[in-house]
């Protein structure tokens, strides 16, 4: 499964808690040779060591690790790694194992066995391929697109494509004066534009998502003029035409630097609420109190550097920092990656989770969130 079949429901099956052990393997892949040739031989590997941890885990009975290794090398067999994009993860317990193509690059490999998935790369690939709107348009035809991530698919609902027959007499007169602008000065195609206008005002009313506006710049101007809810609603547009007709990798293309811009928005946004949050005293920073105002149900807005990760120990309800090779003992248990779990707590409360540049939250332990209230006291 892809990026794009990532829904709310999939992730609330995914998080939730499965009979030890359960294991996650996360593995940077490629799309082209000749790295991509590397990329069997990496899984097999990773596969094997997965092995050799659940051998040397005495919570682990020989009958459960025969099961979960079926269980992954099955994983194996059914994937076809020609099709493979940026990150692949694979998750295998007792009688199930699952894989995700993600279109976002995970910073390492990693095995992780605990009581649950790990979803963070599920959930950061997800927020960065939310999805959005593109309507390219001309002064014949308008078509609208739905996108996630790099996938862009046709709507063919809510009255879309819409289709404006210019006169034929009006594009010649056009095509010999080079008035590229004649096309929207008749009272015809500025109607098409209402129209276009009017679609839209169903989409965003049904399905609101971010719209990118993709045209010639004086299209985008007249659509402007007489529209209420295009270029004006739109966070982006696209000076740029010949996309009415174009196939979905053109228009793409041609977006893209738009759709990167809607992401650094996006976390620019984030980083906003924080500064805010802190003269209201809403603001949380650093692991330990991140993660407690995350169980508690009161994160409003999680925000993580994207490579975080820590192991920790939880000693009286606190937590503390440990090394890699830490295990469970009197003093405490020791969670492989409380980040991981804080982000799926945030996310069972409906808490917007945003995953941005390294170094961004330096100073606030890579982790930090904005409050929905305060204890009193």
């Amino acid at each position: 499964m892809r990026t794009n079949d990532l829904t709310d429901e999939v992730l609330a099956e995914l998080r939730k808690p499965r009979p030890y052990p359960a294991v996650t393997l996360v593995l940077p892949t490629h799309r082209t040779k000749p790295d991509k040739l590397q990329d069997p031989v990496r899984l097999r590997n990773l596969i094997a060591e997965a092995g050799r941890r659940l051998s040397a885990d005495p919570q682990v009975p020989a009958s459960v690790r025969a099961d979960v290794l079926k269980q992954l090398e099955q994983a194996e067999n059914e994937l076809d790694l020609v099709y493979t994009l940026d990150t692949l993860v694979v998750f295998a317990a007792q009688g199930e194992h699952q894989f995700w193509h993600l279109t976002r690059r995970a910073g390492t490999e990693r095995i992780v066995v605990n009581h649950t998935f790990l979803t963070r790369n599920l959930v950061a690939a997800r927020a960065q391929n939310r999805p959005y709107w593109v309507l390219t348009f001309d002064e014949e035809r308008a078509r609208l697109w739905s996108g996630a991530g790099e996938q862009l698919t046709e709507e063919h609902r809510f009255g879309f494509p819409v289709a404006h027959e210019t006169d034929l007499s009006e594009r010649e007169r056009a095509s010999r004066t080079g008035d590229v602008t004649s096309g929207y000065r008749d009272e015809a195609a500025l109607q098409h534009l209402r129209d276009v206008d009017a679609d839209l005002a169903k989409v965003l009313e049904v399905e609101p998502r971010p719209l990118l506006v993709a045209g010639l710049q004086h299209g985008l101007t007249a659509l402007a003029d007489v529209g209420a809810h295009t270029t004006r609603g739109a966070l982006a547009t696209v000076p740029k035409g010949g996309l009415a007709n174009a196939r979905a990798p053109v228009v793409q293309e041609a977006i893209a630097p738009a759709r990167a811009e809607l992401l650094r928005t996006r976390a620019d946004a984030a980083l906003r609420r924080l500064d805010d949050a802190r003269g209201r005293k809403e603001f949380v920073s650093g692991i330990d109190e991140v993660w407690r105002a995350a169980r508690e149900g009161r994160l409003a807005l999680l925000a993580v550097e994207e490579s975080y990760r820590q192991k920790v120990r939880l000693t009286g309800g606190h937590l503390a920092s440990v090394a890699d090779d830490a295990v469970s003992d009197a003093s405490g248990e020791v969670r492989d990656d409380i980040v991981d779990e804080t982000v799926e707590a945030a996310l069972d409360t409906e808490a917007d989770v945003v995953f941005v540049a390294e170094d961004v939250l330096s100073g606030h332990g890579r982790i930090a969130g904005v409050v929905r209230y305060t204890w009193a006291g």
